[in-house]
């Protein structure tokens, strides 16, 4: 008998074990032997970082990861543990593999430096997801397939059989993505075929803005890099509706591109498509169905980034599973990714869903989002911009305000 639940979150996960090394001056030196402080030692990927944070969040919630029969897999699942007795019973023990790690190392004036085992998470394939337990839970949600080899083998054939029969089971399919490292595995990947086979079996694709255009758009990415200074108005806007749009010809139901300190993005198919898209599924359609949406960050006091992009995923998916508005989905999507980085880790900022939502009724102020010129109205209520092909923009269900130049 399974548990019931109502999200499951798969894919990668490591050990991330990252030395204190604030305050010395460190340099690799052949045969010296340089002296640093006490490891930080926690969990790293979307199968942590999503799933403890919708757990955090109230959500009931499954993990499905692949580890070790080894002594990094038991430190991975004694964390995770501790943040419920049961949160650990479904992760994969597999003697004569190895569990993944990072070596973080974050010299002072620095960029930080991962060196990285991706361990038998690229050996993770369609056969180690329990689909049995999907059947019990409103929403499936996978991550990080670019650092996991097997799924992304053969143009991403065990990735699309992945999603294909876990929409069979009548569960809402969910997928984010990360950077594939253009030197290694990754950077050989037909990243466009992956995800076109993939697509038409996921309901929400949620990578970021970069992911997407390293991966389905080179030309345009190398634009955006020349133009990043500028990303505001309607060259933002041009540039998301026009991605999104052919996203969701692939077979998507929701397409949410996360934009850093620009916020998230969102664009949603038909009443049509909506209504196939799981258990998971909103009561109300007519709110959901044809919506361009983008929520600005709220002001936070950055500590760390680690995970945020994870953050923001749970809190759009924890506000989904409570049935909320789109708003209110992007809303809470971009409050959990502040509080995110209000930690330095990935977890230790985020707060409950009753202490985030009375951190947005006290009046939690937004970032500025300098939209006017594309035509964007912002919905006063509550702070998301509408395009002006948003499905209720002009129509007199919101309460919205177009700022004067």
């Amino acid at each position: 008998m399974h548990r019931t639940c109502d999200a499951i979150v798969a894919g990668h996960i490591c050990l991330d074990v990252i030395p204190a090394l604030a305050g010395q001056d460190f340099v690799f030196d052949p045969g010296k032997l340089q002296e640093v402080g006490p490891a930080v030692l926690s969990t790293g990927g979307p199968v942590s970082n999503t799933g403890l944070a919708l757990h955090k969040l109230g959500v009931r919630t499954r993990l499905m990861g692949k580890l070790g029969a080894d002594h990094f897999g038991q430190i991975v699942l004694g964390i995770v543990s501790a943040h419920g007795s049961d949160l650990g019973e479904d992760m994969i023990k597999v003697l004569g593999e190895v569990t993944s790690y990072s070596i973080i190392l974050s010299p002072r004036g620095a960029d930080r430096m991962f060196l990285h085992c991706p361990g038998c998470n690229d050996t993770f394939g369609a056969d180690d997801v329990d689909y049995d337990a999907l059947k019990a839970a409103r929403l499936f949600h996978f991550g990080y397939p670019p650092i996991m080899r097997r799924v992304t083998e053969r143009s991403g054939a065990e990735l699309a059989d992945v999603f294909r029969r876990a929409k069979a089971t009548g569960v809402t399919t969910s997928l984010d993505m990360c950077m594939p490292d253009p030197h290694g595995y990754a950077g050989t990947v037909d990243w466009p075929a992956v995800i076109s086979s993939t697509l038409p079996h996921v309901d929400i694709y949620m990578p970021s803005l970069e992911e997407t255009l390293v991966m389905s758009y080179p030309d345009k990415y190398r634009d955006f890099v020349e133009k990043r200074d500028d990303f505001s108005g309607s060259l933002a806007s041009g540039l998301l509706s026009s991605i999104a749009t052919d996203l969701l010809s692939m077979g998507p139901t929701i397409v949410g591109l996360k934009l850093g300190t620009m916020g998230l993005y969102l664009k949603t198919g038909t009443g049509k498509n909506l209504v196939r898209m799981g258990r998971a599924c909103p009561s109300r359609i007519e709110s959901w169905a044809e919506r361009e949406l983008w929520s600005p960050c709220f002001k936070a006091n950055v500590v760390g980034t680690t995970g945020a992009g994870d953050a923001t995923i749970a809190g759009f998916i924890a506000a989904l599973l409570r049935d909320q508005s789109p708003e209110e989905c992007m809303t809470m999507a971009c409050a959990v990714g502040a509080c995110n980085v209000e930690g330095a880790d990935a977890l230790s900022g985020l707060l409950s869903w009753e202490q985030t939502q009375a951190r947005l009724r006290a009046g939690w102020p937004r970032r500025d989002l300098p939209l006017i010129q594309a035509g964007w109205k912002r919905d006063a209520a509550t702070g998301v911009w509408r395009s002006s092909t948003d499905s209720t923009t002009g129509s007199g269900s919101c309460n919205s305000e177009e700022e004067e130049e």
